[in-house]
């Protein structure tokens, strides 16, 4: 029996195709985000990440990961999302690696039963990076004066308009050695014997897919389709989760404030957010 007379039988008789839903996780990871430039982080993936882990009769939720990093806490808060489900639901999370994923990138892609990268791909860079611009010098070539009033002596610790000192980027690194902690602990905790002893493996360096393979920071080398396929049958079907839209993939209308002057000051910062994303995608040659 074939064609449309399959939907008259009882669902116990019909042969069922298994179905793996796919949830892309691109670009940098970052909180807010705007209508000129969506963000990677929990509030705009966690409703593709519901739909997707709870489709019953799938065996697995494939996630593909194409970011080079950016804010530590989105990232784990992915990941914590992600292995929730997985616990919950009961489903195999297989992690298929794009161009990159790097620093917070990676963070989420351990969050996979198995991490699967195309050999060409970057993966790693196991670290913390903090970064910034400094105008003291600009301030006084256009005659600005900087003016801050605090109740605390820390209040103003790394501020941009003034020279940096030396006890503020003492303080900054011990922050950053505490963030690079947690994460090389969920790394080992995640990855566990399966990371071969190298001397740089948590130093921030980053490795191609098959470097990565070596290191362990991988499972295997592939692509999503033909993994699947492989996994479960020529017949495995991959259905996209996506996130609500409008037309050509825009938010869909609803309520905004504010007039020209709004639109113009969400297109300055989306300016400022694209020179960050540039900075975070050059870093792995992108």
């Amino acid at each position: 029996m074939t064609g449309g007379w399959k939907r008259f039988l009882p669902k116990r008789f019909r042969k069922q195709d298994v179905v793996i839903p796919v949830v892309r996780l691109h670009g940098p990871i970052m909180s807010g985000g705007s209508r000129f430039r969506p963000a990677l982080n929990l509030a705009s993936i966690a409703s593709q990440l519901e739909k997707a882990f709870s489709l019953k009769n799938s065996p697995a939720v494939a996630l593909s990961i194409n970011s080079p990093g950016g804010s530590p806490v989105q990232s784990r808060m992915i990941y914590q999302r992600i292995r929730s489900l997985a616990e919950e639901k009961n489903k195999t999370v297989l992690v298929f690696v794009e161009d990159v994923a790097a620093s917070g990138g990676y963070m989420i892609a351990i969050a996979g039963d198995e991490i699967i990268a195309d050999p060409t791909s970057i993966v790693g860079s196991i670290g913390v990076v903090s970064g910034g611009f400094g105008f003291p010098e600009l301030l006084k070539k256009l005659g600005v004066e900087r003016r801050v009033y605090t109740s605390g002596e820390n209040k103003v610790i790394l501020d941009p308009f003034q020279p940096e000192k030396e006890g503020d980027i003492a303080y900054l690194k011990t922050l950053q050695a505490d963030i690079h902690e947690v994460f090389i602990e969920m790394v080992k905790a995640r990855r566990g014997i399966r990371l071969a002893d190298h001397p740089d493996l948590f130093s921030g360096l980053f490795w191609t897919g098959r470097k990565g393979f070596e290191l362990g920071l991988v499972d295997r080398l592939g692509s999503l389709r033909e993994d699947i396929k492989a996994r479960y049958g020529k017949n495995a079907r991959l259905q996209l989760i996506s996130g609500r839209g409008g037309l050509f993939g825009r938010k869909a209308p609803g309520a905004s404030l504010g007039g020209p002057e709004a639109f113009g000051a969400a297109a300055a910062s989306s300016l400022a957010e694209s020179v960050e994303e540039r900075a975070l995608w050059a870093r792995y040659g992108l």
